[in-house]
């Protein structure tokens, strides 16, 4: 029998060897037939384990568990929907289509804001059958947005003489970059949770700790801006008109990315030989042991990223002798059990944003143009999800290399926004446009605030970001 003849009775590509040398052993010395051979191959097939001790047939056994058992039919990839398709490079594309073939794969969708990432694209939606993958939910789980409106006077934030208390309450009121810390931590309900449920998150406490209420590197921010709603909006109960509001994005920080890294290094250890080409995409079934553990880490990262934005606006409002009269949150970076087309699935949102019928987000564009408060319009070919930022059209490097910080910083200042610190590779032109980006999404959110931002604090010592 050859190669083709073989994988048409089930066996896979990489135990066809196997099965020829078993196929000579059978043969040699007539012991078996050869109009008995498809016969016998099939029978180890079905059942590899109860072959793995046959003198003749065990090895061949032996590489079709290895191998992840028979070979499947090919299957048509799980189907994605683009919004902003125009927008989007093929890389972003190909590496959607990859998470389609996953064989536990229901459907997914690709939101405007999308670019390439690790396993998953950035702005990418999956939706998998009882099975959840780390890369798809990554590095930074449960990376967040929070707005908090404040009874500050909207005039205060033109007034020169004011800027000096909110530069300060920004600079003492969190801290940035990779590894950042307190050294005495901060007092939170969050820190008494099931920090045991895996050992990953039981070894990273004490650093998780320390490391509540920073903000991280890469994109992350804490910036306050001017709020306006033109209309009376019920989940707000304020006034039309314009306020002060404070802003934030970042996550999990150290501990979310262990999680990750422990968990799709034990997903990527279980793939069988087959799926090896699939990498950062590895999933972790949720029967599984490995599954229910990564689960259960992950959303105990999102109450402590939750937890991180709690005290980043107490103490940044603390110090500028505020008070928060209003505000709206959101996950992206987590995986959602939902019910999609009459079954229960896993939704990945990878820098995506929830946008279920009448839920409240965040969508921010860049340190110089809009960000704004959506409700949700419940899409159900988007798996109710829109995108959660303005989304790079330029890479970090590129970056780097075209633009000098201090050039943009003076610009931006002129335009009305001024930079605590950030780095060259957060600079406005490294991202798409946000109103484009919006125009893109008009059946997915729909707009009820735009935030401008006035006063920025980013990470500037050009720490990697986290994806």
């Amino acid at each position: 029998m050859n190669a083709r003849q073989l994988e048409k009775l089930g066996v896979p590509h990489e135990a066809v060897p196997a099965a020829i040398q078993a196929i000579g052993a059978l043969t040699t010395g007539g012991a078996v037939r050869g109009k008995e051979v498809p016969a016998k191959i099939a029978a180890v097939v079905a059942d590899p384990n109860a072959y793995l001790l046959d003198p003749q047939l065990g090895t061949f056994a032996q590489a079709l568990v290895d191998a992840g058992g028979p070979a499947e039919p090919p299957r048509e990839p799980a189907p994605y929907q683009t919004w902003g398709a125009a927008g989007i490079d093929e890389p972003s594309h190909a590496q959607m289509r990859q998470a389609c073939t996953l064989p536990m794969a229901v459907g997914g969708a690709l939101m405007p804001d999308a670019h390439v990432g690790y396993g998953l694209p950035i702005g990418g939606v999956l939706a998998l059958d009882n099975a959840v993958v780390p890369y798809a939910v990554g590095v930074d789980i449960a990376c967040r947005m929070k707005l908090s409106v404040l009874d500050v006077p909207a005039w205060h934030l033109s007034e020169r003489h004011k800027f000096e208390q909110f530069r300060m309450s920004l600079e003492n009121g969190t801290r940035f970059g990779v590894g950042v810390d307190y050294k005495t931590p901060l007092d939170h309900p969050v820190m008494d949770r099931e920090w045991w449920c895996t050992r990953v998150t039981r070894e990273n406490k004490d650093k998780a700790w320390r490391q509540l209420g920073t903000s991280g590197s890469g994109n992350h921010f804490v910036e306050f801006g001017l709020l306006t709603f033109k209309e009376p909006v019920p989940e707000f109960d304020l006034e039309p008109g314009e306020y002060v509001a404070l802003l934030s994005h970042s996550g999990s920080r150290g501990t979310g990315a262990s999680v990750c890294s422990t968990y799709s290094a034990i997903a990527q250890a279980k793939l069988p030989a087959k799926y090896k080409e699939l990498g950062r995409l590895a999933w972790l079934s949720l029967d599984d042991e490995a599954g229910q553990e990564y689960w259960a880490a992950m959303n105990l990262m999102g109450e402590y990223a939750a937890a991180n934005h709690d005290c980043i606006h107490r103490q940044v409002t603390k110090l500028l002798g505020a008070r928060i009269i209003a505000g709206v949150e959101n996950h992206h970076n987590f995986a959602w059990k939902e019910t999609h087309d009459g079954r229960e699935v896993v939704v990945h949102r990878k820098g995506a944003t929830p946008a279920g019928q009448g839920v409240l987000g965040v969508i921010p564009g860049s340190m110089a143009s809009p960000c704004y408060v959506v409700r949700g319009k419940g899409n159900a070919a988007s798996y109710d999800s829109a995108s959660h930022g303005a989304g790079r059209c330029m890479s970090r490097t590129a970056a780097l290399s075209k633009y000098s910080w201090n050039a943009i910083r003076k610009q931006l200042e002129q335009q009305g926004v001024k930079v605590l610190s950030a780095g060259a590779d957060e600079v406005p032109y490294v991202y798409k446009n946000i109103d484009d980006v919006m125009r893109e999404q008009r059946d997915l959110v729909e707009s009820i605030a735009r935030f401008d931002p006035k006063i920025v604090k980013m990470c500037g010592d050009g720490s990697k970001a986290e994806d």
